[in-house]
């Protein structure tokens, strides 16, 4: 048997993968926390009655049901939760590490008051009498002066009912600025609304497809529901399904793929619509579908008597496989091959939303992406993609809003946008610097820490410094924490009630309910009774929208007959759910899937990064399940399976290939600085044949500021390299990478 380099490659990685898929960390895990009791903060349970309560894990969007252990009140461990449909039982080490964050060092006890420079960790505590009533005041005072439309809102997330809460908030309030931290999903559900004439989630049928094309996206790195994806891989081998990983470095859900190809980085659209080109000139795609049940797939002339090309004529002219191997750098014939194993599969599924899907993305490419799944027939049906409805719940009362309000809201947002646009988080730091427009006068941080995640971290703070007043409303002292004015600490996940919509790319309508395990710990309160707390202390009309005395009969309200079903199960499953009918799946002007939607003249161009040629590489930023790179930061757990060649002591490694090293005469472990036009940041050089020459990476979730010290001042944070770069049709973040440079330290 000849095993060539990249088929070792291959191997030793899928071995690596295999090994974190394994019962393995979870030995290790267990070596850890005996090892970890001599650490001054981790409570150590006295023998005692042992107890378990069902819950939901909200740490990342996935969504798992979980059950944790409890003796005499304290909590053990925490494991996947039966038959919950999520995750069936799983767990991940994040999930795993969950009592790390609730018994840690990390959390804010009780309400504070900035009485120093911003970010000096200068503090006083105060009740949360006075921490209500003097944001009241600050915020009566601009409405009384008429800018109410001055004040802003970022939550983590838009789903669930505390995000709603926030939102209606702002609304009676009389601001228009709600905004939430984006993701791959807020691009396809535009997507969906172009091609399909629906706006819901993407649902992606994966368990039951047999080829899957994933153009980047990370299903064994924490994409979606990370368990779910686990047993879904599992199930693949069993099946004989075939996953193709197309992306520009061999990550583990790339080594642990039937196939890997290396792409050059951005141009993931570009291959789409080259295997969409074979597809349709080799007459491969599903004739029946396209005919019967899709519009603009051919050349049409207008009502005014104009031509316009079709989606069929438009990538024959412009996506041959030789045009596409020159942009992707994919040889035409591995293109070629591609677009006829896809298309002779019984149930082929494309997919996009680069790693773990927390960046937007380009709208082109998720356009290429889901026109690649109607070509073949994979819209709509069973192993295929539909976008999932929103669950019906009782509609809250229509906010009454007073004539202040209702000037406000109908003022265009902070970024210039109008009412119902795309989230365009991305776009706040540049409007507030750019002085154009209005003043921001507030902002209120909901579960969220943008100082963080969001790219180009100096930029970022460069903005938060002209916002006179910030408010964090955080379980921990993050990095936007710190900066903030005034911190209202919110009950941990564990300690409060709340509902968990379903993850990224689940195929069912799902809601989770997360349950108080423990009482809270700490002088904190759950974020939807800051909320209803504050709008009471404002009064009038604020205090209308509000009627409830908490969130739990929020919540109850807001879920009906459902909640019944929730608090039994603890989770409710849409069990009348199915694939929708063609006379209903399709909500465009034609009725029919729309190939070339007259709303998005996007062309198809990729979308261009920050740099020109004075920075000869290529930055990427990467995920790992071993690394959270979003709002909640690594558990000292978490951080100890991160490999050393990730981070070691405090240095981060940056990938790179023995090519692009030697032409830059760099060895294994040398100390160099990584520049771009943002920033720069010193690390170490890891050798690593799996990367594209040209091409360098780096991996989210280190160089915190913030937190407790097995996570702070370790490594570099990637967003502080690099900037956002708006899509020119949704306004979202679409920026992949940017252009770098390296030198010896």
């Amino acid at each position: 048997m000849k095993i060539d380099r990249r088929s070792f490659l291959s191997l030793g990685i899928g071995v690596a993968a295999g090994t974190a898929l394994s019962p393995l960390p979870w030995k290790l895990t267990d070596d850890l926390s005996i090892w970890t009791q001599n650490w001054p903060w981790t409570p150590v349970p006295e023998i005692g009655e042992t107890s378990h309560v069902n819950s939901v894990c909200t740490l990342c969007p996935g969504g798992c049901g979980i059950s944790v252990r409890k003796i005499e009140g304290r909590g053990v461990k925490i494991e996947g939760m039966t038959g919950h449909p999520v995750n069936q039982g799983g767990i991940c080490a994040l999930g795993l590490s969950g009592l790390q964050l609730l018994y840690g060092p990390t959390r804010i006890k009780t309400p504070l008051r900035r009485i120093g420079k911003r970010g000096e960790d200068r503090w006083e505590k105060i009740s949360w009498e006075q921490a209500i009533s003097e944001i009241a005041e600050k915020l009566d005072v601009l409405r009384t002066s008429g800018n109410s439309h001055t004040i802003a809102g970022i939550a983590g997330s838009r789903q669930g009912t505390v995000s709603q809460l926030f939102k209606r908030f702002l609304t009676a309030y009389g601001s228009p600025n709600f905004f939430h931290t984006p993701s791959c999903v807020d691009t396809y559900q535009l997507a969906f609304q172009y091609m399909n004439g629906v706006s819901g989630a993407p649902g992606f049928d994966l368990e039951n497809a047999d080829v899957i094309l994933s153009f980047g996206s990370g299903l064994l790195d924490g994409w979606g529901s990370p368990v779910r994806m686990f047993k879904a891989n599992t199930a693949w081998r069993k099946a004989n399904a075939h996953v193709i990983q197309i992306e520009p470095r061999l990550s583990r859900t790339a080594a642990k793929a039937d196939r890997w190809i290396a792409i050059n980085p951005g141009t993931e659209a570009a291959l789409a619509l080259g295997v969409s080109h074979v597809l349709i000139k080799e007459l491969l795609f599903d004739k029946e579908f396209v005919d019967s049940h899709t519009d603009g797939f051919e050349s049409f002339v207008t009502s005014k008597g104009e031509m316009k090309k079709g989606f069929r004529q438009t990538v024959l002219e412009n996506y041959s496989p030789e045009t596409v191997a020159r942009i992707t750098g994919i040889d035409p014939s591995a293109i070629i091959l591609l677009a006829r194993e896809f298309a002779k599969a019984k149930a082929p599924l494309a997919l996009c939303g680069k790693g773990q899907g927390i960046i937007p993305g380009s709208l082109a490419e998720a356009m290429a992406v889901h026109a690649l799944n109607a070509l073949v027939g994979s819209v709509n049906r069973k192993g295929g993609v539909f976008p999932m409805p929103e669950t019906e719940i009782q509609v809250w009362h229509e906010v009454a809003m007073d004539s202040v309000a209702a000037v406000g809201i109908n003022q265009t947002n902070l970024i210039g946008a109008p009412p119902n646009s795309p989230c365009g988080t991305n776009q706040i730091p540049a409007a507030i610097l750019s002085g154009k427009g209005y003043p921001l006068n507030a902002l209120f941080v909901l579960e969220s820490n943008p100082l963080y995640t969001m790219a180009d971290s100096k930029t970022v703070r460069d903005a938060f410094d002209k916002i006179p007043f910030l408010v964090s409303l955080s379980s921990f002292m993050d990095e936007t924490a710190r900066y903030a004015d005034i911190v209202l600490p919110n009950h941990i996940y564990l300690e409060r009630i709340e509902d968990a919509p379903a993850p990224t790319g689940f195929p069912k309508p799902v809601i989770s309910l997360s349950k108080p395990v423990f009482k809270p710990q700490f002088n904190t309160k759950h974020a939807g009774d800051t909320l209803i707390l504050l709008a009471k202390e404002m009064g009038g009309a604020v205090a209308d929208a509000f009627p409830w005395d908490n969130f739990e009969a929020c919540l109850e309200e807001v879920m009906g007959d459902k909640m019944k079903t929730l608090q039994e199960k603890g989770f409710w499953v849409d069990s009348d759910a199915a694939i929708p009918d063609w006379k209903a799946a399709f909500k465009t002007p034609s009725g029919k899937f729309q190939f070339s939607p007259a709303e998005a003249t996007l062309g198809f161009v990729p979308v261009a990064i920050e740099g020109d040629s004075t920075f000869p590489l290529l930055l990427i930023p990467y995920e790992t399940m071993r690394m959270a790179g979003g709002y909640i930061a690594n558990p000292p757990f978490m951080t100890k399976t991160v490999e050393d060649t990730i981070l070691k002591l405090n240095d981060s490694f940056i990938e790179i290939n023995p090519k692009t090293a030697q032409s830059n005469q760099l060895s294994e472990g040398d100390f160099v600085v990584v520049q771009t036009s943002r920033g720069q940041a010193r690390g170490r050089v890891h050798l690593e044949e799996g990367i594209m020459p040209g091409v360098i990476a780096l991996p989210r979730g280190l160089g915190h500021t913030a937190y407790d010290g097995y996570i702070a001042n370790k490594g570099i944070n990637a967003n502080q390299l690099i900037g956002p770069v708006q899509d020119p049709v949704s306004g979202l973040d679409a920026a992949w990478g940017i252009r770098a440079k390296l030198s010896k330290a």
